[in-house]
């Protein structure tokens, strides 16, 4: 590390958090102290292969993520940084503990908003205490809340002086198709990102980890025919949760009196919960995998899943028309990154009704495109 340009990054943070109180500067040290820790747990991936000590399955593990970023810069053309090349034990079973918040009538997320990022529909803690506490104010205000534990976060290659993002204990024993798709998820966030939507940078990102781990399984047919079971759920999950989510919506779009809609919204959940566990009998043979999303499932878990899922299929199809070329791919999302808000929606509301899949002159007008590229 650079003792004072860590300093410097620490002092300006902290100016930063003064202009929002003690609660937003209290907030930014947890942050950067869970940070600066966890880069200091880490070690060079490269040394740990070498060492006799180190477990043979953690070995083979750092060894398959070395093949994997490798792959995601040669064959995706995701961003070739320091990222992933060291790794750390924690001694906690997440990276952070994000929360999110909803009305008890109503799938928008609560926003905050930080300097560079912009606002995002989460906040995250490295302690879960803080992530507990923070929940439990949110209640009091009557929102309905989910705290969950994430494996992995992006830093967006600003912290690449410090070493870059590190592998973590985390995730590093994941199945081979999920460790793909997590790497392959968070170097996306490293080549494009729009201030302020949460949404734009979660879909392009589960985009790139879905098309990107294909084309990684198309290489490994042992691992394929694994991963192709947990994409058929995984696929019949999101069908069965963008479901409800839209007749929650509908329900909360009505002109219903509030005390009809919370009536007809406890139905729906109760439907739901017995349609979910009729789908894991009779598709999924018992397999509990959701078990713990469905007992927990509320507005602010169908609010975040949405970030994840919603914008998905015009990516694929932006993926698509740009001929699977991978640089060009990224290239025309950073494009649309540098759009405003409403900009980049119109177009790829545009690509997810079929227009210009196959020709770029369908495209939206040019009023709707971008006019520089942008990077983060």
């Amino acid at each position: 590390m650079r003792p004072l340009r860590l300093l410097g990054l620490m002092v300006a943070l902290a100016a930063l958090a003064l202009v929002g109180g003690c609660s937003t500067m209290a907030y930014y040290a947890q942050a950067i102290h869970g940070h600066l820790d966890l880069l200091a747990r880490s070690r060079p991936v490269a040394e740990l292969i070498a060492e006799p000590g180190t477990p043979a399955p953690l070995r083979a593990q750092l060894e398959l993520a070395q093949r994997l970023r490798e792959f995601a810069i040669s064959e995706l053309a995701l961003p070739d940084t320091r990222s992933y090349r060291r790794y750390a034990e924690l001694p906690r079973p997440a990276a952070v503990w994000n929360v999110v918040a909803a009305p008890e009538l109503s799938l928008a997320l609560q926003t905050w908003c930080f300097p560079v990022m912009g606002c995002v529909g989460y906040r995250g803690y490295f302690d879960r205490a803080g992530a507990d506490a923070l929940a439990a104010e949110l209640r009091e205000r009557k929102l309905e809340v989910l705290v969950y534990g994430v494996p992995a976060y992006s830093t967006l290659g600003w912290t690449e002086w410090l070493g870059g993002d590190p592998l973590l204990s985390s995730f590093i024993g994941w199945p081979e198709d999920e460790l793909a798709r997590l790497i392959f998820h968070e170097l996306a966030h490293q080549s494009a990102y729009a201030a302020d939507d949460t949404s734009f940078n979660e879909s392009y990102a589960t985009a790139v980890e879905r098309l990107g781990s294909r084309a990684w399984l198309a290489t490994r047919p042992r691992a394929q025919e694994q991963a192709e079971r947990a994409d058929e759920r995984r696929s019949q999950w999101r069908a069965f949760v963008q479901a409800q989510r839209q007749r929650l919506q509908a329900l909360y779009e009505s002109g219903l009196g509030d005390a009809e809609k919370r009536r007809r919204k406890a139905e729906l959940m109760r439907r739901w919960r017995e349609d979910y566990e009729t789908m894991k009998r009779e598709r999924w043979g018992g397999w509990p995998g959701y078990d713990e999303q469905v007992a927990r499932a509320n507005n602010a878990s169908f609010g975040v899943q949405a970030a994840y899922d919603e914008l998905v299929p015009a990516f694929e199809r932006l993926f698509a028309r740009e001929g699977g070329d991978w640089r060009r791919f990224h290239a025309e999302v950073r494009r649309l990154a540098a759009l405003s808000k409403d900009e980049r929606r119109a177009t790829l509301q545009a690509l997810s009704h079929g227009r210009g899949l196959n020709d770029r002159d369908n495209e939206p007008e040019e009023s709707t495109r971008a006019r520089h590229p942008h990077s983060s």
